[in-house]
């Protein structure tokens, strides 16, 4: 029999006339099912990367592309790290010193615990932090002066006021070299600076960063070439893999070089972990109407006894009549798909483009004003995949039975009652 045979048969099944108006009803309903489940899944994906491709955006502004950091210990030498070596890597665009410690802030009477992040001049460089400044500006001297970056919510809980150059955000941090506690003069390492600028990336980072400058932070720790970490930025089209290697080779077992994967690593493990299992979830809601096709492939089975009995009587085997109802049952269902992976792209590109939906009515309390959504081939295979499958199960359950022995009993039954 010729392969495509089961395939003809099916689509004329398909597109033909049925008998009793029910099976058009049934089949509406059990395809719509699979159309709003493949929509509905479509969307929801896109709409997941679309807040992991914001949240990658807003974290990178902050972290670095590789950071390395002692092996063992929490600071080390800079000259350990040979700058200039590094920085003739093809691709490596910064290099940049950093001093982090936690320290106590005092704004006028309001004081707050956040980390104080000191960094070297290369820092400025190109940094896509500068696009998250929400007043002030970005900037680290002032001629002589050292100038300080707040979080958005530090600068809150100090009420922080750019406007006034004359009182100084106070800087303490705990003199290692002290043995008492009783006296603040006594205990702490205390500096002022003047705060320019406020900047939102995200709340972890807004609670809890204040940037400065390498040597502000050096002075008020009492260190003279200490780094906690070296901060590398790569060029738009540069092989991070292979720098790491290369960075790798250089800096020797001591220490530890990560990319911004491995520096986030849980946060990304989290974002794909939801991702994913809200995918499951809504498959077994796509599962539940795909399955409504048994109930449908049941009654076509029952309406088309007479075709099945001539197919039979013409040469036609149990296994090529199986093949016929378990086609027509995956081209029902691809047909749901398809329409609901097509509804879904027009809604994804229309919220992209109009932005339909809103996270709240108060735009500004978000970094973002609508929902983001980002459209990936591989959801679109992943979807349409899963339907196929589920698709295949549902039509076998119902036509499993339509063997030769099977058929031949409606032959006999059809014949008694012509």
């Amino acid at each position: 029999m010729n392969p495509r045979f089961p395939l003809f048969i099916a689509a004329r099944y398909l597109i033909s006339r049925k008998s009793h108006n029910i099976i058009h009803i049934i089949a509406a309903i059990s395809a719509s099912g699979v159309l709003i489940g493949s929509m509905a899944l479509i969307v929801v994906l896109s709409v997941f990367n679309g807040f992991e491709h914001l949240v990658k955006t807003l974290v990178s502004s902050f972290q670095p592309d590789i950071m390395i950091t002692p092996r063992n210990g929490k600071t080390f030498n800079i000259h350990e790290l040979p700058e200039e070596t590094i920085c003739r890597i093809p691709g490596v665009s910064s290099f940049t010193g950093v001093v982090e410690e936690n320290a106590l802030l005092k704004y006028r009477n309001e004081q707050y615990i956040a980390t104080i992040k000191g960094v070297s001049d290369d820092f400025l460089k190109e940094n896509p932090l500068d696009t998250m400044i929400l007043s002030g500006r970005f900037s680290l001297h002032e001629g002589s002066s050292d100038l300080a970056t707040a979080g958005y919510l530090v600068a809150y809980q100090l009420g922080i006021n750019l406007n006034d150059f004359t009182t100084p955000l106070m800087v303490y941090v705990p003199r290692r070299t002290s043995s008492t506690f009783t006296r603040m003069d006594q205990a702490f390492n205390m500096k002022q600076v003047l705060v320019s600028g406020v900047f939102s990336v995200q709340q972890e980072y807004d609670s809890r960063y204040v940037i400065v400058p390498l040597s502000f932070a050096r002075e008020l720790l009492g260190y003279t070439d200490e780094v906690t970490s070296v901060e590398i930025r790569l060029s738009p089209q540069a092989d991070t893999d292979a720098i790491i290697a290369g960075i790798g080779e250089i800096a020797g077992k001591n220490f530890l070089v990560r990319d911004r994967y491995r520096q986030q690593e849980l946060l990304y493990r989290i974002m794909r972990s939801e991702k994913y299992a809200i995918f499951f979830i809504l498959s077994f809601i796509l599962a539940i109407a795909t399955f409504n096709m048994i109930g449908t492939m049941s009654i076509l089975v029952l309406e088309k006894r007479r075709d099945i009995a001539v197919l039979f009587s013409l040469g036609s085997t149990g296994k090529n009549i199986r093949q016929i109802f378990i086609t027509e049952g995956l081209l029902m269902t691809l047909a749901g798909c398809l329409a609901g992976l097509a509804l879904g792209a027009i809604l994804c590109w229309m919220q992209q483009e109009f932005g339909l939906i809103r996270l709240g009515n108060e735009a500004s309390a978000f970094i973002v004003p609508f929902y983001p959504v980002k459209m990936m081939i591989s959801d679109f295979a992943l979807v349409l995949g899963t339907v196929i499958c589920l698709g295949m199960a549902a039509a076998w359950i119902p036509v499993r039975q339509l063997s030769a022995r099977y058929v031949s009993a409606m032959i006999t039954e059809l014949g008694k009652h012509q």
